[in-house]
Formats: structure tokens, C-alpha cells, sequence
């Protein structure tokens, strides 16, 4: 049978696909992380399935799972908070379900970035004044940032940068960032996007981390850095301008 990898959305279990809804209800097992996945999203499971809470299960008793149930015949819903492509720890699952010989799928979802620059009510790459988003975290506690990829070079490039599991390094961020992007640019902080206790922060960089710590933010938040962010005077995209030439593709 199948594992499959399912991203669960940022939150509001409204937000994961109607793939990723259907292939829940139709497994017998589903395991999920319940630090992470709401609790709603456990209802469309078959009423008789195995549910298994990972939040304290190590990768090797998570595989464990996986494996016995695909012996048993059973199709596995492996629910991941947000996205399965970004910080999402699937690489080592996969790898030893292929030492496993288990076949598996992969089910797109609404990352966290996505979720919080709709929270923004901001599209996050605009004509003429950003047209990249890079994706990133820092290393403190966690697996150190391979070389090159610290903030202060990320930095120098300008880009819109989006922070995964740093809210409570805000003090660190902001002094890497400060030297590139000045106290002025435009930052926020989206805390528990989607979800009903949603939390939204707009400042600048030199204000954000009062902000945040105000706030009370430590954790399921990314933090975002960029001009992007406060851009109000832009030219239109080309995409829709009256001057494309709508009969070439």
C-alpha cells in the first residue's frame, strides 16, 4: 500500500486540498504531528482509523509505523503541518521508506509563507520593486546553515526574506538584517496564520522585535523583511497591461 505525505496547510484545516482531504478519509491510518495539525483535520479520518500522534515519536519509531502499517495492507496519511517542500523533515522519511521498499506520494499544501502574506494582504513580488523571495531560517538550536546562507549574506541582496522558527531570535534577525536593508524597511510577523488566534504584527525593522516580544510571540510564526512589504507606488504588471500582445502565449 501507500504512504502518503500530505501537507496539512498552515492551520485552518479548511486550507488543505481537496486531494490531500480525500486521500485522509480514505486512509486507515494517519499519523500526525499534534503539536502542529488541528485537531479538526483528525475528524475526516475514517471513524475507525489508527490515529498516531508523532509530536514525541523519534524517526525511527515513526518509520516503524509507516512500515508496518504498509505490511499490513494499509494506506498511511502522513499529515506535515504547511508544505512537505519547505522545513518539513520528509527527506529522511523518504529515504528510509525507500530502503524499506515502501512506495509513498507526496500531497502539495498552503505553507506557512503563503498563508501569512494572505494574512498581509500583500503579494509578495511586485514590478520594479522585488521580484525574489528567499525562504530561510538561522541556526541556533537547531541543524547549523550550511555555508553562505547566514543572514548577513542572504541579506545583501535586497530580496524579500521570509524567516521560518525564528520568532524567538527577533533581536538577532533584526541586527543581521539592519546593516542591508536599514531601520526603516518594512517587517511583519504573522503568528498562528490562518487560525482563529491569528496574530499580525506590521512595523519596521528597527520596531519589529519590541513588537514581537509585546506580543508575546515565541513560536509558529515567520517573520518577513523586505520593501515588498510596504510597496504602494509600483507599475502595473505586465501580465495584465493593454498593451500585451494577448494572441501569443
Amino acid at each position: 500500500m501507500t504512504v502518503y505525505f500530505i501537507g496539512a496547510g498552515p492551520g485552518a484545516a479548511d486550507l488543505i486540498t481537496v486531494r490531500g482531504a480525500r486521500l485522509l478519509a480514505a486512509s486507515p491510518v494517519c499519523l500526525y504531528a499534534g503539536s502542529l495539525v488541528p485537531r479538526e483535520l483528525l475528524a475526516a479520518c475514517p471513524p475507525d482509523a489508527r490515529l498516531v500522534d508523532t509530536a514525541r515519536l523519534d524517526i525511527d519509531a515513526i518509520t516503524a509505523e509507516l512500515v508496518a502499517a504498509h505490511a499490513a495492507g494499509h494506506d498511511v496519511a502522513r499529515l506535515h503541518s504547511g508544505d512537505p517542500s519547505v522545513f518539513s523533515a520528509v527527506n529522511e522519511q523518504m529515504k528510509r521508506l525507500d530502503d524499506a521498499g515502501v512506495p509513498y506520494e507526496v500531497v502539495p499544501g498552503v505553507p506557512a509563507f503563503a498563508a501569512a502574506a494572505a494574512a498581509l494582504k500583500r503579494e509578495l513580488t511586485v514590478p520594479t520593486v522585488g521580484q525574489t523571495v528567499i525562504l530561510t531560517r538561522i541556526a541556533q538550536q537547531a541543524t547549523a546553515m550550511p555555508e553562505g546562507e547566514d543572514l548577513a549574506t542572504l541579506g545583501r541582496s535586497g530580496a524579500l526574506i521570509v524567516l521560518h522558527l525564528a520568532a524567538r531570535y527577533v533581536d538577532r534577525v533584526v541586527d543581521e538584517l539592519r546593516p542591508h536593508y536599514g531601520g526603516d524597511c518594512p517587517a511583519a510577523v504573522v503568528a498562528m496564520a490562518s487560525r482563529p488566534e491569528e496574530i499580525v504584527l506590521r512595523s519596521t525593522l528597527d520596531s519589529i522585535a519590541a513588537e514581537v516580544k509585546a506580543a508575546g510571540v515565541v513560536r509558529t510564526a515567520v517573520i518577513m523583511v523586505g520593501r515588498t512589504l510596504g510597496a504602494e507606488q509600483f507599475r502595473d504588471s505586465h501580465l495584465y497591461s493593454p498593451e500585451r500582445d494577448r494572441h501569443t502565449c
